[in-house]
């Protein structure tokens, strides 16, 4: 088990600065044919092309785009979701099996846990589980840590230091091997999230923005403070031109770019 767990961890991960970018497609399942991922072997051969290190997407995504794979690409394939724009309630629940995840070939799987949410207690009984399931199989687990709520009588922004860096912690106390979650904004509130998580940290990419250069600032400053990459999908192949936005983010994360550099290769003018 422990040989499975590093060998498809260091997989996701770039051993030559143990950083790693991955391209989040797992969208459609919730939201359907969004721009930008309406053909998945167009997006995933783009993505096999500039060589990023992990696709997250569903086991249909896979299904379809598998002439477009590459052995050098790792899956980290979503298992919890159970809910669309339609009317659900963004209740996580485990839809695919851990055994599904390995059977698919998978570096890793994918847990959301939304901490604060009025079910939270599901949720965290449910991911922790789901981990010693993945953990016995030699699955490594990415868990995407919201912090939802209140503290101290006040909402919670999705990116509140503080919540973060509870949040972060708390995944990595259900035994998650890599924690993604939001940027907080800041170099410093970041660094303290990622001084208290022992496991590795990936920032979401979140709602889509129309600002490119705040999304490479955010990945640019979030590795200054110690992150090791991004697991970022609609901020990416939604603003067009995906080709160069996977070669700037690949800059960014393995080439040690700035921000500039980054902006120079979508073609942003100041």
């Amino acid at each position: 088990m422990h040989a499975g767990l590093v060998l498809r961890k260091n997989a996701l991960f770039d051993k030559r600065d143990g950083r790693s970018v991955v391209i989040a497609m797992d969208h459609a399942a919730i939201a359907g044919p969004i721009p930008g991922i309406v053909d998945p072997k167009e997006i995933v051969a783009a993505c096999v092309a500039e060589k990023v290190d992990g696709i997250l997407t569903t086991k249909g995504f896979v299904d379809n785009a598998l002439g477009a794979w590459d052995r050098a690409t790792a899956l980290v394939l979503r298992i919890t979701g159970g809910f669309t724009v339609l009317g659900g309630k963004f209740e996580e629940e485990l839809v695919i099996e851990p055994e599904t995840a390995v059977a698919y070939g998978a570096s890793c799987a994918a847990i959301t846990v939304k901490f604060g949410h009025e079910y939270e207690g599901k949720f965290i009984r449910q991911a922790s589980l789901a981990i010693d399931r993945c953990h016995m199989l030699g699955l490594p687990v990415m868990l995407e840590a919201m912090a939802k709520g209140t503290v101290k009588d006040e909402k919670l922004a999705s990116n509140d230091p503080e919540g973060i860096r509870m949040a972060a912690r708390m995944a990595a106390e259900l035994g998650a091997d890599v924690v993604k979650t939001y940027y907080t904004g800041s170099v410093d509130s970041f660094a303290k999230v990622v001084e208290g998580c022992p496991v590795p940290i990936v920032i979401l990419g979140g709602a889509k923005t129309d600002s490119i250069r705040q999304v490479f600032q955010d990945i640019h400053d979030s590795l200054v403070a110690g992150g090791r990459g991004i697991a970022v999908g609609r901020n990416i192949w939604e603003h067009g031109n995906v080709d160069r936005m996977l070669q700037a983010v690949n800059g960014l994360v393995h080439g040690h770019w700035s921000v500039e550099q980054a902006c120079d290769t979508v073609g942003l003018v100041n």
